[in-house]
């Protein structure tokens, strides 16, 4: 099989634990502060990375080792605080709708690659970019009464999505992919502890076995996606995360009762398009950033 294709299966396997992740955490973020979900998670997930840093080439001082402390550090604790929201938000505002907003992630990353990164972002992708937040606002459907403040939570989510992936691609112009994973769990479960274990509650004992699979999802979930990204570039594997919006969407209506109203449909449709475009966009540039260095 061609390495290409077995990237694109790890792929496919990674969005789809995630899905089930995503469908875990809504149980238990209906039932538990959101910040101690993910601390508890994110103590699992540190643990994994560590690990994954002491087995790595050059071990974990190697790992450890970085140019930019502060911007690494910085990255991880805004992936924790985007889960807390993000699990805030399937828990109120519920998966499908929660996913359809975060669909537009890759219309946040071009925009901010801008200032942050420097990049040039030609009309055709500007116009993307509008139009995939046209198709936020149709998911919305703001009406006389505006729409549900709860909402301003989702928002926030994907903003921050959007701003850890443009410091991610700063992060990787200096470090290496180890380094950047390892500060993509110890500095979240480290900023998580310190505010975490206020809002302890016990669970109840069935509970204790959903956050022990909402763990094994999320450091399997991660490690099919490193695995797919050592077989396909990540613009390649980016898409696939299309597909999680869709396994989602059917965990939250089959399991949760939720409804897929048409404008949450149109508009997700409208975000994807907008967003499958742009990553095209910016395949074809790289492409010929590529060839213009030959």
């Amino acid at each position: 099989m061609p390495p290409q294709s077995v990237g694109y299966l790890y792929a496919l396997a990674a969005f789809t634990i995630f899905a089930v992740q995503d469908g875990i955490s809504k149980h238990l973020g209906s039932a538990y502060p959101p910040i101690f979900v993910t601390m508890l998670r994110y103590w699992a997930f540190a643990v994994f990375v560590i690990i994954l840093a002491l087995r790595s080439n050059g071990g974990i001082r190697q790992a450890v080792s970085t140019n930019r402390f502060w911007l690494q550090a910085s990255r991880g604790v805004i992936l924790a605080v985007q889960i807390v929201l993000s699990i805030i938000s399937f828990s109120t505002v519920g998966l499908a709708h929660t996913h359809s907003i975060l669909a537009s992630t890759p219309l946040i990353v071009a925009a901010l690659s801008v200032p942050l990164l420097n990049e040039q972002v030609g009309w055709k992708r500007w116009s993307a970019i509008l139009v995939g937040f046209l198709g936020v606002l149709v998911i919305l459907k703001p009406d006389e009464n505006g729409f549900d403040p709860i909402l301003i939570v989702t928002f926030a989510a994907a903003f921050l999505l959007g701003l850890y992936g443009v410091l991610t691609r700063l992060a990787s112009r200096t470090d290496k992919a180890m380094t950047s994973f390892f500060y993509t769990g110890v500095p979240g479960a480290f900023a998580l502890t310190l505010v975490g274990p206020f809002y302890w509650v016990n669970m109840l004992p069935y509970d204790w076995g959903w956050m022990l699979a909402l763990c094994i999802t999320g450091m399997s979930g991660h490690y099919m996606l490193i695995r797919a990204f050592e077989f396909a570039d990540a613009a390649s594997v980016q898409p696939f995360s299309y597909y999680q919006l869709v396994l989602v969407s059917i965990v939250g209506v089959s399991l949760y009762g939720e409804v897929l109203s048409p404008h949450m449909v149109g508009g997700a449709a409208i975000v994807i398009a907008a967003g499958l475009f742009t990553i095209w966009r910016e395949q074809m540039a790289a492409r010929r950033k590529r060839l213009e260095r030959l």
